[in-house]
Order: structure tokens, then C-alpha cells, then sequence
């Protein structure tokens, strides 16, 4: 899809628009209900399908199916970072009120990365079409680590931060505690960092990671810079309602990471067959239409058996705790007897 300069910058423009629009409304601190969340959720999944249905009307349909099947990829990934972002927010004791500011930030920050993570990659394919075999091995082999990492069912319960922000807390010096938005104070005669800024900082290098994964996964999908930018940026800009919408719902996604695992595996075979098919082997080429039937099939089915899943186990937890109260209860009337 051919792509002017002048569409690029009123993308970006526009894309500036709505995130000052999203940081203007949510500007004040305040807790987030589910029924904002989800209002906010459903307007950023319909401005998506807007513009891909821009795309398809303008442009035409192999790109729209490229941008569907991208920003459902990114979004389904997005949601198992979630886990991680539950987490740090825990490990800083966060501040209910705060949270959508470090949310909105942590996605600022994604958005720059993942831009310059895309004009690398970009930059990459264009030079050296062999690349496609090395991020086609790397999604394959990330697929593995998340089924063993689900077949571990080791729960993470803790988050550690890395030697980089380590060294900066210890650098700068950290505040003792929370000062609204603030993210410099003067403590004892010395500008220090808020634990809100350490957050912050904690989610963007976090995201540094979760990129690694995401952007081979969408450049499997697609090779347009345009296509791979705005699926992202969509992915990305409704994340923080959608931290808030399903944040209790994210332990009863068991299943999620064999469902990521499958399609990240999918799209590392994909990749490699273009690669094979870019040597001048005659390899069949899986279409964007096949891919975006699959990726979509995997996530209704992981979605399904997940909550089917939660339910057997909260069913059985519910049962254990029955029995224990009853047998609590007769050892109470025999000593009583």
C-alpha cells in the first residue's frame, strides 16, 4: 500500500489528537469505574474498526485485512501484559487514583518505542530479506517457552526490577512515598524521584521486552510500516481502559498462554515460508485471510476453555472450603459435647 507523506503526518496528528483528548478527560486523578472502562474500551475498538474500514474503502482489501489481523494480534498480546503491568502496580503499592496516569504514560512511552522498534525493522527487511528466517525461528521458539511456562503453572506472584532501574533509583534516590502526580520532590535538601516515576519507568522498560515478541509477530503479518505502526498504536491506546475493564478477569484467562503460544508459533511458520518463498523456494504462502480466520479461532476457543476452565476450579475451591467448614464445625460440637 502506497503510503504519501502528507497521510503519514495526518495519522500522526491524529493519532496526537486522540491521546491528548485521552490525556485531557483523565487528567485528574480519580479512581476508574468499570462502567468508564468500558465505555472508553468500546470506543477505542470502534475508532479501530473505523480505520480499517478506512483502509478498506481507500486503500483496498488486502491491506484492511492486514491491519485487522495485526491489531487483533497485538491486542491479544497486549492483554497477557496486562499480568506483568498487575503486578508492578502491586510490587509499588500504586495508588488506586494513580494508576490511569502511570497507565497513560507507560503507553506514551510503548507508542515511542514501538515506533522506533518499527522503523528498525523496517529498515532490516528492506536490506537483508533473510531476517524473515531469523524472526520466524525467534516467534517459534517463543511459542515453546510460553507452553512450557504454562505447563510449569508456576505463578508468578512477585516482580523484580532489573539492574538498569536499580541503578537509577539508586542514582537519583527514591521518595518514601506517593506525592499525587509529582514526579521530582526535594527531600532532605535533595531532588529525588517519586515512586510514581519509578513505575513509569518500570512499565516502558517493561514494554522494551514485551516488544521483542510483538513486532517480529506483526511484521509476520505484514511488511508495510504504515499498516504495522497504526495496528499498534490502536493495540496500545486502548490498553490502559482495558487494564481497568478486566484486570479481575485476567486470572480466569488460564488458557491464554497456550492460545498466544499458537498463534505466535503460526505466524513464526508463516514467516518462514515467506522467507523460504523470498530464496525462490516453492513453498505455499499463508494469506492474510487464512491467518486472520486462525488467529481469531484460537483466541474464541482459549477465551472458552479458559472460563470453563475457571469455573471447574472455582467450583472445586468452593467445594473444599464447604467441607472444611463442615468438619470445622463437628470437631466444635464434639469438643462442645
Amino acid at each position: 500500500m502506497e503510503v504519501s507523506m502528507t497521510l503519514w503526518v495526518l495519522t500522526v496528528v491524529g493519532l496526537c489528537a486522540l491521546i491528548g483528548a485521552d490525556f485531557f478527560i483523565g487528567r485528574k486523578p480519580h479512581d476508574v469505574s468499570i462502567k468508564e472502562a468500558g465505555i472508553w474500551t468500546v470506543v477505542w475498538v470502534v475508532l479501530a474498526v473505523l480505520f480499517g474500514v478506512g483502509l478498506l474503502i481507500w486503500g483496498n482489501s488486502q491491506a484492511a485485512g492486514e491491519f485487522f489481523a495485526g491489531y487483533i494480534t497485538e491486542k491479544s498480546l497486549s492483554v497477557d501484559n496486562l499480568f506483568v503491568f498487575i503486578l508492578i502496580m502491586a510490587k509499588f503499592a500504586v495508588p488506586s487514583h494513580l494508576q490511569q496516569r502511570v497507565l497513560l504514560i507507560g503507553v506514551l512511552v510503548a507508542l515511542v518505542l514501538r515506533a522506533i522498534f518499527i522503523a528498525a525493522g523496517a529498515a532490516i527487511i528492506a536490506s537483508f530479506s533473510w531476517v524473515f528466517y531469523i524472526f520466524g525461528a525467534f516467534l517459534i521458539y517463543t511459542a515453546w517457552k510460553l507452553i512450557q511456562e504454562a505447563r510449569a503453572d508456576e505463578e508468578e506472584d512477585d516482580w523484580e526490577e532489573n539492574k538498569i532501574l536499580k541503578s537509577i533509583e539508586k542514582k537519583f534516590g527514591v521518595a518514601d512515598r506517593y506525592h499525587g502526580t509529582k514526579l521530582f520532590v526535594v527531600q532532605h535538601g535533595k531532588k529525588v524521584m517519586t515512586p510514581l516515576l519509578v513505575v513509569m519507568l518500570a512499565i516502558g522498560m517493561t514494554d522494551i521486552l514485551f516488544a521483542m515478541d510483538s513486532i517480529p509477530a506483526i511484521f509476520g503479518l505484514t511488511q508495510d510500516p504504515y499498516i504495522v505502526f497504526t495496528a499498534n498504536a490502536f493495540a496500545l491506546m486502548g490498553l490502559r481502559q482495558l487494564y481497568f475493564l478486566i484486570g479481575g478477569l485476567l486470572k480466569k484467562l488460564v488458557h491464554l498462554s497456550y492460545g498466544l503460544s499458537i498463534i505466535l508459533g503460526f505466524i513464526g511458520v508463516k514467516l518462514v515460508l515467506h522467507a523460504l518463498h523470498e530464496s525462490g523456494v516453492h513453498v505455499p504462502e499463508i494469506s492474510i485471510p487464512l491467518s486472520l480466520g486462525v488467529i481469531c479461532a484460537v483466541l474464541i476457543v482459549t477465551t472458552i476453555t479458559s472460563l470453563m476452565a475457571s469455573k471447574k476450579i472455582a467450583a472445586a475451591e468452593a467445594e473444599a472450603e464447604a467441607k472444611k467448614a463442615t468438619a470445622e464445625s463437628g470437631e466444635k460440637a464434639d469438643i462442645e459435647a
